[in-house]
């Protein structure tokens, strides 16, 4: 994906769909029973964390100069693989 708006755009979606999955969880959370709240509430830090990494990686391209933006690209591709396999592993563990 070469073009900058169009990757930041994908990139947004992808997070607000997480924060989606966070909220859906929050709330089964609520509802559990108190030892399976626990595991919830970790699963769901460990969830946060990596949406949060995910948007600090975010702002850092939105901010980088087109000459920068290149670097930045192919380092945020692999650290995006990395954050999405983790956020997935994180919210399997609720299923």
């Amino acid at each position: 994906m070469a073009d900058r708006q169009e990757y930041v755009e994908k990139t947004k979606a992808q997070i607000d769909q997480w924060n989606a999955e966070i909220d859906k969880f929050q709330a089964r959370m609520k509802e559990a029973e108190a030892d399976t709240k626990i595991k919830y509430q970790q699963h769901l830090e460990e969830m946060r964390k990596q949406r949060d990494e995910a948007e600090d990686q975010l702002r850092k391209m939105q901010k980088a100069g087109d000459q920068a933006w290149d670097d930045l690209q192919a380092g945020f591709d692999k650290s995006w693989t990395e954050i999405q396999s983790s956020f997935r592993d994180a919210m399997s563990r609720f299923k």
